[in-house]
């Protein structure tokens, strides 16, 4: 419901109380009053007067003076006392226009955690995950505006920070991020299952922008011709292209280690369909300049930004309160003094 100056009621349901002010009003006229309350002008006048005579004022009745007039108003202030205690308990509110405020856009970096995550091709110092790690926090530093969120992955995903603002703590929570153990039963890499678990967080924000960015060094060996229930990762790229996700694929090192030392390259073919099916792209990242590079460009490609109208609730039940207070106690002094009735 509507009132003026912008007013609405949350909770309009006690309206129906309404009803009982004017039911209470008539039981009280059907009720009757008392024999004599006031000796008014009427019966002063207009026909035997005080003695027998004719009355004072020759017959006439005496004029009606204001205090006769005003008689009804106590209790005319009573019953709108009455109804503005019922506005008072329907809570009017007022929604006030906020600025507006501006935000980038929502990102989930997924991250494989799997074993192999442990190799050092793509720097002598650190590991493929120490670099990944360290190119995400400088991407993430890069953009303020951005509700960002982190899943990692190896065997099944993991939703370590759903997407946010806190960058602080987005930061603490990707520092802390270890590889799995070699003989840890998760040690896999579920690239299809992953991106799904990502692209789901990624549903529920009110971003029209929404990005995944996948950073494997493997193949899927979790969805596979023997297990057709899984997550294939086409069906992942499915999912996105149908709720609007787009997904950023990094294929990162060198590839796989033989035993006798030599390096295989993956097979990628999987992953950069599902990046290019979700309107995306696929890189591939060989060393720690090279992820730089990547992060780079996906940072130069999604600069989208929206615009959020906020509102702030105000209560308005107070003035409506005081008002009632205001117009009850209004009554009961003016019928106790200047509009007071005498038995």
């Amino acid at each position: 419901m509507q009132l003026p100056g912008g007013v609405t009621l949350a909770q309009p349901a006690w309206l129906l109380l309404a009803l009982l002010v004017p039911a209470a009003h008539l039981l009280r006229r059907h009720r009757g009053a008392p024999s004599i309350l006031f000796a008014p002008a009427a019966f002063l006048g207009g026909g035997a007067g005080l003695g027998g005579g004719a009355g004072l004022g020759g017959g006439a009745g005496l004029p009606r003076s204001w205090r006769v007039r005003l008689l009804p108003l106590p209790r005319l202030l009573m019953l709108v006392g009455l109804l503005l205690v019922v506005i008072a308990l329907a809570r009017p509110v007022r929604r006030v226009p906020q600025p507006l405020v501006r935000h980038g856009i929502d990102i989930m970096l997924c991250l494989d955690t799997s074993s192999s995550m442990r190799a050092r091709d793509m720097d002598a110092d650190d590991s493929r995950l120490v670099v990944a790690k360290q190119a995400a926090a400088r991407f993430v530093a890069a953009r303020p505006g951005d509700r960002i969120g982190i899943v990692t992955f190896a065997r099944f995903p993991d939703v370590r920070c759903p997407p946010t603002t806190d960058h602080d703590a987005l930061q603490k929570i990707l520092a802390a991020i270890e590889v799995v153990p070699d003989d840890d039963p998760e040690d896999a890499t579920g690239i299809g299952t992953a991106v799904a678990r990502a692209t789901q967080v990624l549903q529920a924000g009110a971003s029209p922008s929404k990005v995944v960015i996948l950073l494997t060094d493997g193949e899927e060996n979790v969805a596979t011709a023997k297990k057709p229930n899984e997550i294939a990762p086409v069906h992942a790229g499915q999912l996105g292209k149908e709720l609007g996700v787009r997904v950023y694929a990094i294929s990162a090192g060198q590839g796989t280690r033989r035993a006798a030392g030599q390096w295989v390259k993956v097979d990628t073919t999987q992953v950069k369909t599902l990046a290019e099916s979700t309107g995306g792209r696929f890189f591939a990242a060989r060393d720690a300049a090279g992820i730089e590079r990547v992060y780079a460009e996906i940072d130069e490609l999604e600069q989208a930004e929206y615009a959020e109208q906020k509102f702030e609730v105000e209560e308005r039940f107070l003035s409506f309160l005081a008002l009632a207070i205001a117009a009850v106690l209004t009554a009961h002094l003016l019928g106790s003094t200047i509009l007071a009735v005498l038995p």
